[in-house]
């Protein structure tokens, strides 16, 4: 059955909201926002929601377009920037506040996923509030 233009958007539009995708990535997604600060691995979340690690790996990529550790890492990274608007909080306490293991691997994978070192970041935020 070919979908209309219309009903196709629509259907992109509901897979953007929580409930429209299975029932066990949106358990498995709502756990590592939850826990992102803590240390995660596939077979925890796995077990948090009744199913195989095998099975959640497969569809977690088939369901959100990438992978269960990319997901942790972009989860934490979000976090840390809304962090990073506090200048008051050093860059290691938010790297081990939203769950990275140690400093330089909270670097890295900031950078990669934002083009900017968490330093950068903060002094690009800290301009543009002097801005406004």
């Amino acid at each position: 059955m070919k979908m209309s233009p219309t009903h196709e958007s629509k259907k992109v539009s509901l897979a953007n909201h929580d409930r429209a995708e299975p029932v066990e990535i949106w358990k498995a997604r709502n756990f590592i926002r939850d826990h992102s600060d803590e240390e995660l691995s596939l077979d925890q979340v796995a077990k948090s929601v009744n199913i195989s690690a095998n099975y959640l790996s497969e569809k977690f990529k088939k369901v959100t377009g990438i992978n269960f550790v990319d997901y942790v890492a972009h989860t934490r990274i979000e976090k840390a920037r809304d962090l990073l608007h506090n200048v008051n909080l050093r860059i290691s306490e938010i790297a081990f506040a939203v769950g990275f293991q140690s400093l330089s691997q909270f670097n890295r994978v900031f950078k990669k996923l934002t083009r900017q070192s968490p330093t950068e970041f903060r002094a690009a935020h800290a301009r543009r509030s002097k801005r406004h």
